[in-house]
């Protein structure tokens, strides 16, 4: 009976595998904007990926109606907060969630098959979650390089509004000197601002698509600055200060949180283990006949 279990379990591998390759080599015809969707960011993603996008594609319109539309726009808000990664779309992400579950909801079947309750918890836990693990660390990292980049930034900003440029020129300017995320933020900032967008909608977005403290300190404090009529410059200067004074004291309360890990880790592991070193060292080197002593 066991063999037989195995030998269908096989068989529905490779049948499964050689449906993927089928789907994977066929030339459908996918609705445009799932087209499109395909192609963005092709050059920026890894084989892999792409290959889990070409089979997931079709049933990405489906797992985005299951999603409802707000957690549709909730998705789509975190793919812009982790600056499309790879060449992520709210569709690439469907499609991953679609392999992802799928696979996830198959080797749950083997793992109940097999009696196995943890394994089974274990990758239906990886198909439902996956897909946003790359997503959450991407936010991460992206906000870690924006809050080490903006200081520096708001300072040369500075000087380059004194020197006497507008604000929206030395913006321009500076921005196209930077490289990563924080000059990308800035460019889709200019741009809506091209478009006709006001000045204050523009970075309110910019505030919406970056979780982070600094830049919500920069934002509220060049909005209010403008409002009340302080000089641009003075303004920029504050702003890059009072954010070096808050990387310096969360530096010091990393510091302050090490120091009791660190305690624990030693009082942990090596403490017993430099214990049990010298009480050995010390039994070695007495040349006591324990077998005397216990009476063997």
């Amino acid at each position: 009976m066991l063999a037989l279990g195995l030998a269908a379990l096989c068989a529905l591998a490779v049948l499964g595998a050689f449906l993927g390759i089928r789907m994977y080599r066929a030339e459908a015809r996918l609705p445009p904007d799932l087209a499109v969707a395909l192609e963005v960011g092709a050059t920026r993603t890894s084989t892999g990926e792409a290959a889990v996008d070409r089979l997931g594609m079709r049933l990405a319109p489906l797992v985005l109606r299951l999603m409802g539309p707000k957690q549709v726009a909730a998705k789509r808000r975190r793919i812009d907060q982790a600056g499309n990664p790879g060449g992520l779309t709210l569709q690439r992400y469907a499609a991953r969630r679609a392999v992802y579950g799928a696979f996830g909801l198959a080797m749950g079947l083997v793992g109940l098959w097999a009696g196995s309750l943890f394994f089974t918890a274990l990758v239906l836990a990886f198909g439902w979650f996956a897909a946003d693990l790359a997503i959450r660390q991407a936010i991460k990292e992206r906000r870690r390089v924006i809050e080490r980049t903006l200081p520096d930034f708001l300072d040369v900003l500075a000087v380059v509004v004194s020197a006497g440029l507008g604000f929206r020129q030395a913006l321009e300017r500076v921005a196209d000197r930077y490289r990563g995320p924080w000059a990308d933020e800035l460019r889709i900032t200019l741009r809506q601002m091209d478009m006709g967008v006001s000045r204050r909608q523009a970075f309110d977005e910019l505030r919406a698509r970056n979780a982070s403290d600094e830049v919500d300190q920069f934002v509220t404090a060049l909005q209010q600055g403008e409002e009340l009529g302080a000089p641009i410059a003075e303004t920029l200067i504050q702003i890059a200060t009072d954010m070096r004074r808050t990387d310096a004291q969360n530096a010091r309360r990393k510091a302050a949180k090490t120091v009791p890990k660190a305690t624990m880790t030693t009082i942990a592991f090596l403490l017993p283990g430099t214990l049990i070193l010298i009480v050995a060292t010390f039994i070695l080197g007495s040349d006591t006949d324990f077998g005397a002593v216990l009476g063997g």
